[in-house]
């Protein structure tokens, strides 16, 4: 990566970890490779960060020979529109978030803004990604997109015994994209992988270093896929979200 960093005003920049097996889809080819509407699943992912212009570039970090990327559209983008960089991945989703932060060093600063999204979050909804970047611009510290939750919520033993229902007031999913400043987020991720815990999203590790991150409220179709019948869903909410645009 070639250095830009401009040192006035922050910038927007995009992390995208696609290090991950997607073990539990039960599929050779990793998740963010399988296709959906004609189309690999990262492709899709990409093209939503892609189409936001405040965010500079993108940052993806791989698995050791991967052999899925060079044949998808963002393999190019850095030809034309918003470039794509790649880093290579780690064994855990915080490992390849870590990679990616540093490999960016290159072309940001410290102050600036990095969003971090998963690449089975195909579904990002434009609107969502706008609100997070507004709503978190001037915050000391930033956040996340995430949802209330309003299913009842049951705590069991392994064998699936119920134990109690857990009071849900005040309790949120966590989606993505997670956006918080380059160098703290760098910072809380060294710390906790330094002390051997694997946090399993950014906002987490920020949490540890003491931080108090922000939610902001996203939609629900921003969904994860991780089991086979959420290509379906998915496929549906992208079919909802491009016909609501032509209305």
């Amino acid at each position: 990566m070639t250095s830009t960093a401009d040192t006035t005003t922050p910038r927007f920049w995009a992390v995208v970890p696609a290090a991950g097996l997607g073990s539990r889809m039960g599929s050779a080819r990793p998740k963010q490779y399988l296709p959906l509407a004609g189309r690999p699943v990262l492709d899709h992912t990409l093209a939503r960060l892609r189409a936001e212009p405040r965010i500079g570039a993108v940052v993806v970090a791989l698995a050791g020979g991967d052999r899925y990327w060079p044949s998808l559209d963002g393999a190019t983008a850095s030809s034309g529109g918003t470039p794509v960089h790649t880093v290579a991945g780690g064994a855990e989703r915080c490992h390849s978030v870590l990679n990616a932060l540093e490999g960016l060093a290159a072309l940001a600063n410290e102050a600036d803004w990095v969003l971090v999204h998963d690449a089975a979050r195909p579904c990002l909804r434009r609107e969502d990604l706008s609100k997070l970047m507004d709503t978190l611009a001037e915050h000391r510290v930033g956040g996340l997109l995430g949802l209330p939750v309003s299913d009842t919520l049951k705590r069991c033993r392994e064998d699936g015994d119920v134990i109690a229902t857990v009071d849900r007031a005040g309790l949120w999913r966590a989606l993505t994209p997670q956006m918080f400043r380059l160098g703290m987020l760098r910072q809380a991720l060294r710390a906790a992988l330094s002390e051997g815990v694997l946090v399993t999203d950014e906002a987490a590790a920020m949490e540890r270093a003491g931080w108090t991150p922000r939610m902001v409220h996203g939609h629900g179709d921003n969904i994860k896929i991780t089991h086979p019948q959420d290509l379906a869903l998915a496929e549906l909410y992208l079919r909802q979200q491009e016909s609501e645009a032509c209305a």
